[in-house]
C-alpha cells in the first residue's frame, strides 16, 4: 500500500494558478507585463507539480483537507500518479500556449485580450483543481469552474455564431453536470457514506461489497452522462460547436484543460471511485468500451467529410478522447496503461495540430483544407510539425500515439474482444483517411485556383516555435513512453 503523507505543499500549484488571473487583471495596463504573468505562473505551477515526482514514484501519495462540510464531504486535494499525468500536462502546455497566444492575439489584433488571458488562467486553475481533487465533491467544484470560465473564451468574437456556439457549449456542459453528476454524487454518498476516492488502489473502489447492484449501476450511468466534457456520443455536439472560438482556445479545449478534464474525470471515477473489481463484477466496463468504440468510429467518419480544418480536428478529438475511455473501460492492466498514457500523448499531439491550424490561419487567413494545396512548401516548419502530430493521431511509430494504441490493442487481444479490436484498428485507417490528404496536398499538389502561394510565409516565431516543441515532445514520448507510464505503474492493479 502507498504511504499517505499530509502536507500543505499540495496547495502550492492551486495557489499559484488562483493568484495568476488577478495579477493579469491588475497589470493589464502593460501588455508585456500582463503576458509575463502567464509565463511566470505557468513555469512556477509546472515546477510546483514536479516537486512531487520523486515521492510519487517511490510510492507516496500527498494529501491535504482544506475544510469539512459534513462527515465524508470535504474539500480535499491529493497528488498521486494519476494526478501528476494531468497536473503536469496542463501547466506545462500553458507555458507554450502563452507564447502562441501572443502571436495569435496580437497578429490578428484581437479585442478584449485581458479578459481572454484572465479566463484562460482561471481555466488552468480549474484543470489543476480537477487533477488534484481527492474526492468527488472537490472534482465537481473545479469541473464547474472550467465550464464557467471557458464560456467567455468560446464566445470571444461576440458575434451571432460565437454566441450560438457558446450557448450550446454551456447548455451541454452545465446541463449534464446538474442533471446527472449531482444526483450521482448524492447516490454515492448514500451508498458509500463518503465521497473520498480510494487512492493508490485501482482494484477496490469506495462502494461497500453489499451495495445494491442496480443503484450502483444507475450511479455509474449518471456519472458517465454527467461528464460531458469527455465528449462521448451522444453528449459530444458541444465540442464541434465550440470551434467558433479563437484557435488557442480550441487548443485549450482539446488538449490542455476542458476535454482532458472530462476524460481524466472518467478515469478517476472508474479507477478510484468504482474500482476495477466492481466494474468487472457488475459488467460496467465492456458496455462502456462499446459506447466509446462507437464514438471512435462514427466521429472518424464525420471527420472525413469536413473541409474546415478546425472542424476536422474537432471530430478527431471526439474520436481520440474515446481511446482513453475504451482503454480504461477494458479493465486490464495493459489497456488501462494505454488509456492513461493516451491522456498525455494525445495532449501534445493534438495541441500541435491546433497550433498548426492557427499558424496557418494567421499566415494565410485560410481554414479550408481544399485551399491548402502546396502550402507545405511555403510553410515547411508548420506543416512538418502538423504532419508529425498527424502521424501520432494515426498511430505510426515512433510517434507517441502508436505506443498508447499498441497497449490498447494488446489489451483487447488479451480479453478476446474482437469488436473493440476492429474498432481500434479500423479507426487507425480512418485517421489516415482524414489526415493523409492534408499532408499530401500541402506538400505535393500545386496551388489551388486563385491562391497565390508566393504571398505566404511562416507565421511569427512565437507561434511556430511552440508547435515545433510539442511535435518534438510527441516523438520523445514515443521513444521514451516510460515518462508517463512510470506514474501509472505506481498503482496496484
Amino acid at each position: 500500500m502507498p504511504e499517505i503523507i499530509t502536507t500543505s505543499r499540495v496547495l502550492l500549484p492551486l495557489a499559484i494558478t488562483f493568484a495568476a488571473p488577478f495579477f493579469i487583471w491588475l497589470l493589464r495596463k502593460n501588455i508585456n507585463v500582463r503576458e509575463a504573468v502567464s509565463f511566470t505562473a505557468a513555469i512556477l505551477t509546472t515546477a510546483s507539480m514536479l516537486q512531487f515526482v520523486p515521492g510519487v514514484l517511490s510510492g507516496k501519495i500527498y494529501t491535504i483537507t482544506v475544510f469539512t462540510i459534513l462527515e465524508g464531504i470535504n474539500v480535499k486535494f491529493c497528488v498521486d500518479g494519476l494526478a501528476l499525468i494531468f497536473g503536469l500536462i496542463a501547466p506545462f502546455l500553458w507555458i507554450l500556449v502563452t507564447s502562441y497566444n501572443i502571436g495569435y492575439m496580437r497578429g490578428l489584433s484581437e479585442h478584449a485580450q485581458t479578459r481572454y488571458y484572465f479566463c484562460f488562467a482561471v481555466a488552468i486553475f480549474g484543470a489543476v483543481g480537477v487533477a488534484t481533487a481527492a474526492n468527488i465533491f472537490t472534482l465537481y467544484l473545479f469541473y464547474e469552474i472550467i465550464s464557467l470560465f471557458t464560456y467567455p473564451l468560446v464566445a470571444h468574437h461576440e458575434d451571432e455564431e460565437a454566441f450560438i456556439g457558446a450557448r450550446k457549449y454551456f447548455i451541454y456542459l452545465m446541463g449534464t453536470s446538474k442533471l446527472f453528476f449531482l444526483p450521482a454524487m448524492v447516490l454515492t454518498y448514500v451508498l458509500a457514506g463518503t465521497l473520498d476516492f480510494n487512492l493508490g488502489d485501482l482494484v477496490h473502489g469506495i462502494f461497500p461489497p453489499g451495495a445494491d447492484q442496480n443503484l450502483v449501476t444507475l450511479t455509474y450511468i449518471l456519472y458517465m452522462a454527467g461528464l460531458a466534457k469527455a465528449a462521448i456520443m451522444p453528449f459530444h455536439n458541444w465540442l464541434p460547436s465550440a470551434m467558433v472560438a479563437p484557435t488557442p482556445v480550441s487548443a485549450l479545449l482539446h488538449a490542455v484543460a476542458v476535454v482532458k478534464a472530462g476524460v481524466f474525470s472518467v478515469c478517476r471515477m472508474i479507477l478510484s471511485g468504482f474500482g476495477l473489481e466492481l466494474m468487472d463484477k457488475y459488467f460496467l466496463g465492456i458496455p462502456t468500451a462499446y459506447v466509446a468504440a462507437f464514438t471512435i468510429v462514427v466521429a472518424s467518419f464525420i471527420a472525413l467529410t469536413k473541409d474546415d480544418i478546425k472542424a476536422r480536428l474537432a471530430y478527431s478529438t471526439v474520436s481520440q478522447l474515446s481511446y482513453v475511455v475504451i482503454g480504461v473501460a477494458m479493465l486490464t492492466p495493459l489497456a488501462v496503461q494505454g488509456g492513461l498514457m493516451h491522456i498525455a500523448h494525445h495532449a501534445f499531439s493534438k495541441i500541435t495540430l491546433f497550433m498548426g491550424a492557427g499558424a496557418i490561419y494567421v499566415a494565410t487567413h485560410t481554414k479550408k483544407i481544399s485551399l491548402m494545396h502546396g502550402m507545405g512548401r511555403r510553410m515547411p516548419w508548420t506543416f512538418g510539425a502538423f504532419s508529425i502530430a498527424a502521424l501520432s493521431m494515426i498511430g505510426v511509430p515512433p510517434v507517441c500515439g502508436f505506443v498508447s494504441k499498441w497497449y490498447m490493442v494488446r489489451g483487447a487481444v488479451s480479453i478476446h474482444e474482437n469488436i473493440l479490436l476492429i474498432a481500434l484498428l479500423g479507426s487507425t485507417l480512418l485517421n489516415a483517411g482524414y489526415f493523409g490528404p492534408i499532408i499530401y496536398k500541402a506538400f505535393f499538389l500545386p496551388a489551388a485556383p486563385g491562391v497565390k502561394l508566393e504571398e505566404y510565409r511562416e507565421a511569427s516565431p512565437v507561434m511556430v516555435v511552440p508547435l515545433l516543441i510539442t511535435a518534438t515532445i510527441s516523438v520523445i514520448l514515443g521513444l521514451y513512453p516510460q515518462i508517463f507510464l512510470n506514474f501509472i505503474k505506481t498503482f496496484s492493479f
